[in-house]
């Protein structure tokens, strides 16, 4: 896909994000979500600071390094330290994030062909960097639709999010000290519409299938393995859908099974 395209995927799940918080009230901004430590204030205020950092690595790459020793030096905390810089009052923390996803977007369309984005122990292409902000996106908005009690309606933008954790099943076993499995990984999921996405060789001998829904909800680690309805063939699927992660940084905790909050 063009990176125009992922580009306006990534507006519109945001945009869907801004009509939920939009009209919340104070109180609402306060409450907890279901990442320990974290309000919803805190979900917008981490969406808007990493928009910010993400421009800094696209237009001052100098900056952005010094930017990362900083990080070198709390590597655990640093993003929970970050979300809370940037809070604010909702109206200001709105306004903030507003602003700074849509000069990323127009920041990542100017991107010149050819050339990578540096971030957190790699190196992105636009596609690639608008591709993990539908990830975070989506994720931490599902952290404020549970909050709220609202269903969200699953689209096709899932894609983004299935093609991203598979594509990072090597760095899940690496960011949890595990040699990366030489055997490939097939995925075939259900997409909301019905149809097949299909992700890896077709003769892969390791397969996960199920919903893309509960594949997307797994490698951005919103639920626990064991409510979703995912089937592994294979030593190597089985033991990434223990690991999985699609987002960069140490293992996250991950969210307990239901019944065990």
């Amino acid at each position: 896909m063009d990176v125009t395209e992922i580009v306006a995927e990534l507006t519109e799940e945001s945009l869907d994000l801004d009509a939920i918080v939009a009209g919340l009230s104070t109180a609402d901004w306060g409450r907890d979500t279901p990442a320990v430590g974290w309000t919803i204030a805190h979900q917008i205020a981490h969406l808007a600071w990493t928009d910010r950092i993400a421009l800094l690595a696209i237009t001052d790459p100098a900056a952005f390094a010094v930017h990362l020793s900083d990080v070198l030096a709390a590597p655990e905390t640093f993003v929970d330290i970050a979300a809370q810089q940037t809070l604010a009052e909702p109206a200001d923390l709105l306004a903030t994030w507003r602003t700074g996803r849509a000069e990323l977007a127009t920041a990542l369309l100017g991107v010149p062909r050819g050339q990578r984005i540096p971030w957190y122990g790699t190196s992105m292409s636009p596609g690639s960097m608008a591709t993990a902000r539908i990830m975070e996106t989506w994720a931490h908005g599902l952290d404020v639709a549970d909050t709220l009690g609202i269903t969200r309606k699953p689209t096709s933008r899932l894609r983004h999010i299935a093609f991203l954790g598979h594509r990072t099943l090597g760095y899940a076993f690496l960011a949890h000290g595990r040699p990366v499995p030489e055997a490939p990984v097939r995925l075939e999921l259900t997409a909301p519409d019905g149809s097949l996405w299909t992700f890896g060789p077709e003769d892969a001998t390791d397969r996960v299938t199920g919903p893309a829904l509960d594949l997307c909800l797994l490698v951005t680690q919103r639920r626990n393995r064991a409510d979703l309805r995912l089937s592994a063939q294979g030593a190597v699927a089985d033991e990434w859908l223990d690991i999985a992660q699609a987002f960069a940084g140490p293992p996250g905790a991950g969210r307990p099974a239901a019944g065990e909050h």
